[in-house]
C-alpha cells in the first residue's frame, strides 16, 4: 500500500511514543518512573465534571454548533476580556478538540505552499509538522541558553522574509519552560510593526502556571495593531487538568479566518464533543482558584526538582519560570539527548523525552506533573546512572 508523500513526511510524536513504551515496560512489571508527561497528575475539579454530569442528565449528547456551543465561545470571550482585556465576538472564536486542533485549523486555513512559518527554536514539537503537512516552509530560530532560550529581536529581524507569513510564539513554552516578559515581548512587536504581513499566532496553552510571582503577557493585549493580526490559542487541558477533555480554541481577529477555520473543522472533526462543553464553561467561568492551587504545587515541585538536579553532575538544569517542564543541557555526558534519554529509560527505568524534536541535541524534558517522592527517587536514578557513565567513561 502507498502511503501520501506527506504523511510519510511527518514524524511520530516522540513525547506520546516515550510514553506508551514507559507504559508497556510497566506493564511487564518494571518501576518506571515517568518524567515524560505533558499532562497535570491532579483530577479534574469535582464541579467541572459535575457540569458534564448535568449536561449528559439533561440529554445534551447531540451535535452542537461546528464551532462550539454559543455558551462555551461566550465564556472563552469572557475569559479573554477578564484576563487580556481582550475583545471578541462569539463568532470570532472557533473551539475545538484541544489547542493541537485549533492550531492545526488555523495554520490550515491560513498556509499556502512555500509560505514561511517563523518557529523559535526549541519549540513544541508538533508546530513543525503541522507545517510540513500541510505544505508551508519552517524556519527556526535558534535560541541559546545565552538569550534564556527566548528569541530576541535582532534574531526576529534576521528570520523575516517577504515569504514570512506566521510567527508561533508560545509562552509559557513547552520544552523549556520559558516566560517571555512584556519588556521582551514589546521588544518584539517593535519588529513585527515593520513588517505588516507577518500574523502572529500566540499559543498560550500554559497561561496559569507562571512562577516566582511573574505575570503572563498574551502579545494581543500589548498593542492595537499587533492585535489585529495575532490568533489567540488557549485551552482548558493545562490550566484545569482537562486533558482528556479535548477542549481548546482559537480566538480569531476577524470573522473571516474564524469562519474558514469553521468550515474546516466542519469537514473533519465536526463539533467538539457537546457534553464537554458544559464542562469547560464551567472551568473559563469558575476554574481560576483551583488552577491557583495546582501552580502553587507545580511551583513548589519545580523548586524542589532544581535543588536536586544541581547535585547531578554532566546535567545543567535551565530554571524555567513556567508550564511544568525543565530542560536540562546533557552535552557533557557526551551522549546525544536521543542516546541519554533511551538509556535512562533502559538502564535506569525513568522515562524522559530527548530534545531532538524540540530543536536541541544537547537538552532533554523532564516533566515535575509527577509526586514529589517519585520526582526524588527518578533523580536519586538518574544520578546513579550518571555516576556509572562516568566510571565506565
Amino acid at each position: 500500500m502507498e502511503l501520501s508523500k506527506k504523511i510519510l513526511s511527518v514524524k511520530p510524536s516522540a513525547t506520546l511514543a516515550i510514553a506508551a513504551k514507559a507504559k508497556e515496560m510497566k506493564s511487564r512489571g518494571i518501576d518506571v518512573i515517568s518524567l515524560s508527561a505533558g499532562e497535570p497528575d491532579f483530577d479534574t475539579p469535582s464541579f467541572i465534571k459535575d457540569a458534564a454530569i448535568d449536561a449528559l442528565k439533561k440529554g445534551q449528547t447531540k451535535y452542537t454548533p461546528v464551532a462550539g456551543t454559543l455558551d462555551l465561545r461566550q465564556a472563552v470571550c469572557r475569559k479573554l476580556k477578564r484576563d487580556q482585556g481582550l475583545e471578541f465576538t462569539p463568532d470570532q472564536i472557533v473551539v475545538g478538540t484541544g489547542a493541537k486542533h485549533a492550531i492545526f485549523n488555523v495554520l490550515f486555513a491560513l498556509l499556502n505552499p512555500g509560505d514561511e512559518v517563523l518557529i523559535p527554536s526549541p519549540y513544541w514539537l508538533s508546530y513543525p509538522e503541522m507545517v510540513t503537512v500541510i505544505g508551508g516552509t519552517n524556519v527556526f530560530l535558534p535560541a541559546t541558553e545565552a538569550t534564556d532560550l527566548k528569541i530576541t529581536p535582532d534574531m526576529l529581524e534576521k528570520a523575516i522574509t517577504p515569504r514570512s507569513k506566521v510567527l508561533i510564539l508560545n509562552s509559557p513554552s513547552n520544552p523549556t519552560g520559558m516566560v517571555y516578559s512584556k519588556e521582551e515581548l514589546l521588544a518584539l512587536i517593535a519588529v513585527l510593526k515593520k513588517y505588516p504581513q507577518v500574523l502572529v499566532l500566540s499559543d498560550e496553552i500554559y497561561e496559569k502556571l507562571v512562577f516566582d510571582g511573574l505575570k503572563h503577557w498574551s502579545i494581543a493585549q500589548l498593542d492595537p495593531d499587533i492585535a489585529k493580526r495575532t490568533i489567540t490559542v488557549n485551552g482548558h487541558s493545562k490550566a484545569y487538568a482537562m486533558t482528556g477533555w479535548r477542549l481548546g480554541y482559537a480566538a480569531c481577529p476577524e470573522k473571516s479566518l474564524a469562519k474558514a477555520v469553521e468550515s474546516i473543522q466542519s469537514h473533519s472533526t465536526s463539533n467538539p464533543v457537546s457534553f464537554t462543553q458544559a464542562g469547560g464553561v464551567a472551568a473559563l467561568d469558575k476554574g481560576d482558584e483551583e488552577a491557583l492551587k495546582m501552580k502553587a504545587v507545580f511551583e513548589k515541585r519545580r523548586d524542589l526538582f532544581l535543588s536536586l538536579l544541581a547535585k547531578i553532575e554532566c546535567f545543567k538544569a535551565v530554571k524555567p519560570s513556567g508550564a511544568f517542564y525543565i530542560f536540562v543541557n546533557v552535552k557533557k555526558t557526551g551522549l546525544s539527548a536521543f542516546e541519554v534519554s533511551k538509556r535512562l529509560l533502559e538502564e535506569a527505568h525513568v522515562a524522559v523525552i530527548p530534545g531532538e524534536p524540540f530543536g536541541s541535541a544537547e537538552h532533554i524534558r523532564l516533566s515535575y506533573a509527577t509526586s514529589e517522592q517519585e520526582i526524588r527517587t527518578a533523580v536519586e536514578r538518574m544520578s546513579a546512572w550518571v555516576k556509572k557513565l562516568s566510571v565506565s567513561a
